[in-house]
């Protein structure tokens, strides 16, 4: 390595950042993609243009990108797998999705949106029982958050238990009345 190539390498960071923060998204990609010619299983390169490309809704290149990063990485940070499951379930490609989101669990047991994910796929696959658990270690994790409680009172009114859904309802009225109500209408429950 050239003593310029660490800077060079910044600069093609800062180049990046500047034209995402512009909205040139495409120019932003392209740079990234020229990055890669340089280190072709650089992380952050790969991470920023799978991030591209899933904003301009190519997830098959964002997949690809997604994959090649937790490939090319001994041990890669548990976001890249979460963020492979999170293309994967978005492409329906539900048990490829509870791979990746087990994948990010294994390496950080306490990031809650892989575990939100996780009781999406799982609802996703018909597996309520594990989506439950899967949405509780979720809402324990983020208690003031209305996505895993959202998704756990509905699961828990199909699931025939209207007394947790309701107890759930309760729940967000002191700190989300809106989604509350809004569960209030879809369920046909009232707290």
């Amino acid at each position: 390595m050239t003593p310029a190539a660490p800077f060079a390498y910044a600069s093609r960071k800062v180049q990046v950042l500047a034209l995402h923060l512009c909205a040139r998204e495409a120019a932003a990609e392209a740079a990234c993609t020229r990055a890669l010619a340089h280190r072709p299983d650089d992380a952050w390169a790969l991470a920023t243009r799978s991030h591209l490309r899933a904003g301009r809704g190519d997830r098959s290149g964002a997949i690809a990108d997604a994959r090649r990063l937790v490939a090319t990485h001994p041990r890669p940070a548990a976001a890249a797998w979460f963020n492979l499951g999170f293309l994967l379930e978005a492409e329906g490609r539900l048990a490829e999705a509870e791979d990746a989101l087990r994948a990010a669990l294994a390496l950080d047991a306490r990031l809650d949106r892989a575990w939100y994910g996780l009781g999406l796929v799982l609802i996703g696959l018909g597996r309520a029982d594990e989506a439950v658990a899967a949405l509780e270690q979720n809402t324990r994790l983020q208690p003031l958050s209305p996505y895993g409680w959202y998704q756990l009172a509905k699961l828990h009114a199909r699931r025939q238990a209207p007394l947790q859904a309701i107890e759930i309802i309760r729940r967000l009225k002191g700190f989300e009345p809106r989604v509350a109500a809004q569960l209030e209408r879809e369920t046909g429950l009232m707290s």
